[in-house]
């Protein structure tokens, strides 16, 4: 990945050049992994004007969660408090000969920003933007890879709860359970904190797992991703426990059932993200639903789990082949329960396939 990792950064450096900066500065830590291979607790890349410089308040060790740092970087050490790396990157760049240097100032402290320009007075800070964020949209094959075994590891888990007697256990410990079976199947640890939701507790849009015990008749909610490499997924399931599925509860499934697919159906290169949105959307608000619904239908995944594009009604540009992105519509009825299916695919043209398909448990409401 070495040879990647280095073409990324001179994709950066290029763009940087352009827009009249000699030199740039990434801290954010997904921005740090993607073009250095690894990201240490707190370290900072500088690239340019001379050899790139990986900042590090500490050593890297080994893989980890963190990933493994391109060989092929210069590694500074700079042990905190004594030293902070955007303030020391911002020092060999002006003593590299830089005039300019491009920040984030999105991931930058306004305490830093200013130690920044006292440790290079004459250095000009410009901002870099989100210009590595938008480099990261269109995934490679490796990147793609790293996806598919996280979304088998994430699908693995699952299975394996769902063989397993639910009713009378809480929702905190069916979380902790999911997210132990990840790391056991090969996960650098969970994507984004578990979700699992039970009866009326499925009925709000974002719960955090309590110590409510599952119930026979509850609609069971569950969303989980893991994480490997660094690259994470996301699944979300509902299904019923112990008994076979109310009417309401089969007309709120199907609904959202149909409302994913219609989401997944839209996904093609050039589609546009609003018209995605609209694609998943529509259905939920023909019936009476568009009050309660989440600001977007779907996001893109990678390093993060929440990445550009966004699908929502606003969101401006269009879909490029290999973007990984999460179709989730749901309902939520406050006090009674809700359903919400999420998946994580590739988008394909449709040459070869249309959108792949990478979390593969079933969207059949079963009655566990």
């Amino acid at each position: 990945m070495s040879e990647v990792h280095a073409v990324r950064r001179g994709l950066l450096r290029d763009r940087c050049a352009a827009a009249g900066s000699a030199a740039a500065l990434v801290s954010r830590p997904a921005n740090v992994r993607y073009l250095a291979g690894g990201a240490p607790p707190g370290a900072a890349l500088l690239l340019g004007p001379g050899e790139d410089v990986l900042l590090c308040p500490r050593a890297p060790t080994g893989e980890g969660a963190h990933g493994r740092p391109d060989e092929a970087l210069r590694i500074d050490l700079l042990p905190l408090p004594d030293g902070d790396p955007v303030v020391a990157a911002a020092g060999l760049a002006a003593s590299a000969g830089a005039d300019a240097l491009a920040v984030e100032e999105h991931d930058l402290t306004v305490a830093r920003h200013r130690a920044m320009g006292k440790a290079a007075p004459r250095l000009r800070l410009a901002d870099l933007g989100f210009t590595v964020e938008q480099q990261r949209i269109v995934k490679d094959e490796e990147e793609i890879g790293c996806l598919r075994i996280a979304a088998e590891i994430t699908d693995q888990a699952l299975g394996e709860l769902l063989e397993s007697i639910l009713v009378g256990r809480t929702e905190r410990h069916l979380a902790l359970e999911l997210e132990r079976r990840l790391v056991d199947h090969g996960a650098d640890g969970p994507a984004f904190a578990t979700s699992v939701a039970t009866g009326p507790h499925s009925g709000q849009g974002r719960h955090r797992p309590s110590d409510r015990r599952v119930e026979e008749g509850d609609f069971l909610s569950v969303r989980l991703g893991a994480s490997y490499h660094g690259y994470r997924c996301e699944i979300g399931r509902t299904f019923v426990i112990g008994t076979a599925p109310a009417d309401w509860q089969i007309e709120l499934y199907d609904l959202v059932f149909a409302a994913q697919r219609a989401g997944r159906e839209a996904l093609a290169p050039g589609a546009a993200y609003r018209e995605v949105d609209r694609a998943a959307r529509h259905p939920l608000e023909s019936a009476g639903h568009g009050e309660g619904l989440q600001p977007w239908t779907g996001h893109g995944v990678g390093l993060e789990i929440e990445e550009d594009p966004q699908l929502a009604p606003t969101a401006m540009g269009k879909l490029d082949a290999c973007v990984p992105v999460t179709v989730e519509p749901g309902v939520h009825l406050p006090g009674r329960g809700g359903v919400r299916i999420d998946d994580t695919l590739v988008v394909r043209p449709e040459a070869d396939g249309g959108p792949e398909l990478l979390t593969m448990t079933t969207k059949e409401l079963l009655a566990l």
